[in-house]
């Protein structure tokens, strides 16, 4: 491998150590068994002959160890034996570190196939490749990856679960700046802030073949996703994007609705637990109309409301035709909505998922879904659990859908179902009872943890003033 050191290229050979360094070792391991330590003191020393012997025999099976560990963990799982990584004529083109920690010295050995592999590589795994390691030392291991990967057109690259923070992202800048066709790229779980977004955005020049983008659970905030946006924005062929819990409010939400305009070919949206609030939820609806081939959008926790969520609805239904999951959970949505959520649901008709656990529909919103559901064919799985239903409300549902032949999935539980509604719905599933969810969090008594608290409080404050006190 070459590297530029004040403009003059040199080489290094890491893999395999030469005789001189292989005949150090064995010296050093004779030396070792022919002296007094620890180690002879419990079981002998050996004389020169003997020692040297098994010192030979020691670093000989350390090296086809090393070189076995390596071959193992690099080498795909579907690769049969043939030609190892050293050898011209291997066909690897994927590699995966993925949950081994590397220290400076293993990643030295790493590098040197890596090399061996220049201009075939395809597929790079290197998510959780740092674990435990001290930040100078994981930084410097980011660094030999990043130059030894550096040049090759990579389809896809994972760097999920490394904390990489703007330092890390930046210990991979040989690496980023040489790609221009990513197709996946993966940075979840990476402590990833807006500074580090910002890096993420300036290293690599061109995401116009990017189709999957995944970065979730990081702590990003809205000048962060001003920066995610950028990148959003050019990249007009995204399919699959995913941007959940990264601490996103409504202007972050504001702008990567607006770059998510751009991407018309958009499968998936994934933009769970963030901080949209009802401004941040009304602006995905805008680009939602530009979305023709979507098929999956995941919602959920991010206080929409039912102003945020009408617009949502109102925009799926005039688009999206083949849509196959909608998730809105966690997002305060009441009877309001429903009417609009109803019309949505009556136009898809590919729709396999529906998932609007903890809101506040309660009897009168589920009977309306109950009734948009009823032509669904398609339909495999609902999730109204937490919704404060009734029985009232619950029973329409489980006859809707107990008669659907594909039906798979009823989440209701968390509920206010009575006792006797208990065993009526036990009796509409006698012959398919595995379609039914369990029920271990419903409160026939029809208040959840949270009123029951503030009932005994209140209750208990009324009787501390009634209270009579002697002087």
């Amino acid at each position: 491998m070459e590297l530029d050191s004040q403009h003059r290229p040199f080489s290094i050979k890491l893999w395999p150590p030469s005789q001189n360094t292989r005949q150090t070792l064995v010296e050093r391991m004779t030396n070792n068994l022919t002296t007094n330590s620890i180690f002879t003191q419990k079981y002998g020393t050996l004389d020169k002959e003997e020692a040297e012997e098994n010192a030979k025999r020691i670093e000989d099976r350390k090296s086809q160890m090393v070189m076995g560990v390596l071959q193992s963990s690099f080498m795909p799982k579907n690769v049969v034996k043939g030609p190892s990584l050293k050898e011209p004529g291997n066909s690897v083109t994927k590699i995966c570190f993925s949950n081994r920690s590397f220290g400076v010295g293993a990643a030295l050995v790493a590098q040197t196939i890596l090399v061996s592999l220049k201009d075939q590589l395809k597929e790079v795994d290197l998510s959780d490749f740092i674990a435990g390691r001290p930040e100078a030392e994981a930084l410097n291991v980011m660094n030999i990856f990043s130059t030894a990967l550096e040049g090759n057109a990579l389809r896809s690259l994972n760097l999920s679960d490394n904390a990489l923070g703007e330092k890390g992202v930046r210990a991979f800048g040989a690496l980023l700046k040489s790609q221009n066709c990513l197709e996946e790229l993966y940075l979840m779980n990476d402590g990833i802030s807006k500074e580090a977004a910002k890096a993420v955005s300036e290293l690599i020049p061109s995401t116009e073949k990017l189709k999957v983008f995944h970065f979730h659970n990081n702590m990003t905030g809205d000048e962060g996703a001003l920066a995610l946006a950028e990148v959003v924005k050019h990249s007009p062929l995204l399919e699959d994007f995913r941007c959940s819990s990264t601490r996103i409010g409504a202007q972050g939400g504001v702008a990567l609705s607006d770059a998510l305009g751009h991407c018309t070919h958009l499968k998936k949206l994934d933009l769970r637990d963030n901080m949209f609030g009802v401004e941040g939820g009304v602006s995905p609806s805008k680009a939602l109309t530009k979305h023709g081939e979507l098929r999956e959008i995941y919602l959920s926790y991010l206080n929409l409301e039912d102003e945020g969520t009408i617009a949502i609805v109102n925009a799926l239904k005039e688009s999206a035709p083949h849509l196959e999951v909608l998730e809105l959970s966690g997002n305060d949505i009441t009877a309001d909505s429903v009417p609009a959520i109803a019309a949505c649901l009556a136009a898809k008709q590919f729709l396999s998922k529906l998932i609007l656990a903890e809101n506040e529909l309660k009897d009168e919103g589920t009977i309306q879904v109950s009734k948009a559901l009823e032509d669904h064919i398609q339909l495999k799985e609902i999730d109204l659990s937490s919704n404060q239903i009734t029985w009232s409300g619950v029973q329409q549902l489980a006859l809707t859908v107990v008669q659907k032949a594909d039906f798979k999935f009823l989440n209701i539980n968390g509920n206010f179902i009575s006792n006797e509604g208990i065993n009526e719905l036990m009796d509409i599933f006698k012959n398919s009872p595995d379609r039914l969810g369990l029920l271990d969090d419903n409160n026939p008594d029809g208040k959840d943890g949270d009123d029951d608290e503030e009932g005994s409080e209140d209750e208990l404050d009324s009787k501390m003033k009634n209270l009579a006190v002697d002087d």
